[in-house]
């Protein structure tokens, strides 16, 4: 029994980044040995096991056949004559398929640590082509290490351009492609997962919703780099830059779909963009399943973003219109984070980068403030009904009126 620290460890600790997990492969072994050791199995597809102190994963050596299409289409084998060399064969990436033996002698059959060092990533065997997942895997790391100056190296690119013309990409599970889309969008560049998918010509077979952006025109007054599209891509690294969360993040990516369906005759401009991003986002999220939170925000975000872009132009009813349209009320925490994703779309515009945008805070500030005030008054009435709701509405709208007229711009 042989016990190797493999994969993103290793790759993490040579790139002098926070290692957060540590992965284990046991060559040498069978389950029964394992489990007779104090390992807990964990794995259903394979053998997988916990520590009995540590809780971190030791997985038995492997290899894998393809035997259907999809990312579950693989058959798995396990055995004690297994290599590490063997195990290391199946992985993804060569940064990835590198592992390391107790004394600390490196196992690099294929060349990671010198990847590494070029910031490139590369597939580790034409394997790669069987398993779609690794499209939005790859994706995925160049919009980690992007930062770091990774590349995708040009014979992964058109592997991956392979797995797009198999027609292998529609036998993806939605759940697998929403959990990988997650979890780029929380990368430090987020808008480099999308750019990597559309320069391996795939873009457009998984999110077309995205791709279709790119190339539509938008009035340079208010966007100077134009295109749809890279608008876009802005606003998602501003996202980062700005730390927002993962849903908030998800709704930037969706604030602009209806642009791609803007009427030719009216452009470059974009009138009715936010209804027709509705439908859009919605079907976006069905197809990929998307949570329910994140949708909501999303399609709201979608609809009423351009409603924050102009708070200071809107009149005190428009204004509560709004907030009750938004559900703001009782969901300030949502509102805010609608309000968040509007800077990154305020500032994901060539020169627009670094300015300043008072309104997300005007509209925070106002909603706290309707918030804050004390109903009683109009609670204690003793109105039913239509009748309590008007009520409320008058109140509200007065005291609005109030806070507009002794700050209206701050």
């Amino acid at each position: 029994m042989q016990f190797y620290r493999v994969g993103g460890a290793i790759r993490d600790r040579m790139l002098d980044l926070e290692v957060r997990d540590t992965d284990w492969v046991v060559t040498g072994a069978t389950p029964d040995q394992m489990t007779a050791a104090g390992y807990r199995p964990i794995g259903k597809d394979f053998p997988v096991f916990l520590h009995p102190e540590t809780h971190e994963e030791y997985a038995l050596a492997r290899t894998e056949r393809k035997v259907t299409r999809g990312y579950a289409g693989f058959e798995f084998h396990t055995d004690p004559s297994i290599s590490i060399e063997q195990d290391l064969e199946r992985r993804d990436l060569t940064v990835n398929a590198m592992a390391e033996d107790p004394s600390g002698n490196l196992i690099d059959p294929y060349h990671g640590k010198q990847d590494l060092e070029n910031r490139v990533l590369r597939h580790v065997s034409d394997a790669f082509v069987e398993d779609p997942v690794r499209v939005l895997r790859i994706a995925r790391f160049a919009a980690r290490f992007a930062h770091l100056g990774f590349t995708v190296a040009d014979e992964t690119r058109a592997l991956v351009r392979a797995i797009g013309e198999s027609g292998e990409l529609s036998a993806l599970v939605a759940e697998r492609v929403w959990s990988e889309l997650k979890k780029a969008l929380d990368e430090p560049d987020p808008q480099v997962f999308f750019e990597t998918l559309r320069d391996c010509g795939v873009l457009d077979k998984l999110f077309p919703e995205v791709d279709d952006l790119f190339g539509v025109p938008q009035t340079a007054r208010y966007h100077p780099e134009v295109d749809t599209g890279v608008h876009l891509m802005m606003a998602l690294r501003q996202s980062a830059r700005l730390d927002l969360d993962s849903e908030t993040r998800f709704a930037v990516l969706c604030h602009d779909f209806g642009k791609a369906n803007t009427p030719a005759h009216i452009l470059p401009g974009h009138r009715g963009h936010e209804q027709r991003g509705v439908a859009l986002t919605r079907q976006f999220c069905e197809r990929w399943r998307v949570p329910k939170a994140q949708r909501d925000l999303a399609v709201m975000t979608c609809e009423y973003h351009t409603h924050i872009h102009r708070m200071y132009e809107m009149k005190p009813s428009t204004i509560l219109d709004f907030f009750e349209a938004t559900d703001a009320l009782r969901r300030p925490a949502r509102f805010s984070q609608m309000t968040r994703a509007c800077v990154a779309d305020a500032r994901g515009r060539t020169g627009f980068e670094d300015d300043p945008y008072p309104q997300a805070a005007y509209a925070n500030r106002l909603l706290q403030q309707l918030t804050a005030l004390d109903l009683s008054e109009v609670t204690r009435s003793g109105l039913k009904g239509q009748a309590m709701a008007r009520a409320l509405r008058d109140f509200r709208l007065r005291h609005l009126k109030q806070i507009i007229e002794k700050a209206p711009e701050n």
